[in-house]
């Protein structure tokens, strides 16, 4: 199935072919037995945790009941969205999206979730249309040198028509990866560069891309909860241009993530090369997209944009007292990394 019309539309399609007679499709299609005792007995145990997540706070027996018997068009079902939150009660969300209809489905869920963590975005507002904004506005953050480190602009991306990690199958890794690597050899200029597939992948390569801090490996508890990385090294790889300052992982947590980065804190300069790559690759790999949620991908975490910067900054004087400076960074909803 490819999302041609838009998550809600195709959806709304599979319902309505639902009705029709020896149709079983869509939010209509039921769970099995073996799911459901994993659920309940999930659902006990993790209710008995002092677990501090956003899973925690909203999944409650009322919510759980009228969910765990939804599956989507694609066979997910509410144990793939909350078995990483069971198993690692630590979490601090603690769901996954499983594929992209997930959002609509169990929206009872998802939503009140997504307004806690995005800070007010209600299930009644709509995000708004695609727009990177004024490009040439932002500038040289520390134009002398005197404190900045590094600076990195990233995005989440997955590919319209593909179910997220838990529901691909390893055929569909193989194609994705071809679709990728394929996509980025096209690119040109200052993001010309080279896919380095996991699957083959040479020692003298790998110590490359580890020295460059550019490896992801297996192994992220989180993720192996949710049932993210099976098929493990298949339909992976990594991609860097030549001057190494832009870069995509391909179906590590998500299927795309696109990262620009450099030394210095020309923020502009980074912003402008994700921008132009993501364009790029965007005519010719279409996203999944919501019209109310903006871009769709593994983690509710990374909706709407699912754009983040950072900078690498040295501040000796205040990382002395680090209560100080967590208090400091959250007055200004910074994070502390």
């Amino acid at each position: 199935m490819a999302f041609l019309y838009g998550v809600r539309e195709k959806l709304l399609e599979n319902v309505k072919e639902s009705m029709q007679p020896g149709n079983e499709t869509g939010s209509t299609k039921m769970v099995d037995q073996a799911t459901l005792d994993k659920l309940e007995a999930g659902f006990a145990k993790f209710q008995a945790t002092e677990s501090k997540s956003l899973l925690k706070k909203y999944l409650t027996k009322e919510i759980f009941d009228a969910l765990k018997v939804k599956k989507t068009s694609f066979g997910s079902s509410l144990l793939d969205v909350v078995q990483s939150g069971f198993e690692n009660p630590d979490s601090g969300v603690g769901i996954y999206a499983p594929d992209a209809e997930a959002y609509i489905v169990f929206a009872d869920l998802f939503d009140p979730i997504i307004e806690d963590y995005h800070k007010g975005f209600k299930k009644t507002d709509k995000h708004p249309p695609k727009n990177w904004g004024d490009v040439d506005s932002f500038a040289n953050l520390d134009p002398n040198g005197e404190f900045v480190i590094s600076t990195r602009v990233r995005c989440g991306r997955s590919l319209q028509g593909y179910p997220f990690n838990p529901c691909l199958t390893e055929a569909q890794y193989k194609e994705m990866e071809e679709k990728v690597s394929s996509t980025l050899s096209g690119l040109e200029g200052e993001l010309k560069g080279q896919f380095y597939p996991l699957t083959g992948m040479t020692k003298e390569v790998q110590q490359k891309l580890i020295d460059d801090h550019f490896l992801f490996k297996e192994g992220d508890r989180f993720l192996q909860a949710a049932n993210a990385c099976r098929f493990w090294p298949t339909g992976r790889g990594i991609y860097h241009n030549d001057n190494k300052t832009f870069l995509v992982w391909c179906n590590e947590e998500d299927h795309l993530r696109l990262i620009s980065m450099q030394m210095g804190g020309d923020l502009g300069q980074v912003y402008r090369r994700l921008v132009s790559a993501v364009n790029d690759i965007e005519k010719r790999l279409p996203f999944s997209h919501d019209d109310r949620l903006g871009f769709l991908t593994f983690c509710p975490t990374n909706l709407g944009t699912t754009v983040r910067a950072s900078v690498h900054i040295k501040l000796p004087k205040l990382a002395a007292d680090l209560s100080k400076l967590e208090e400091i960074a959250g007055r200004y909803n910074l994070q502390v990394r």
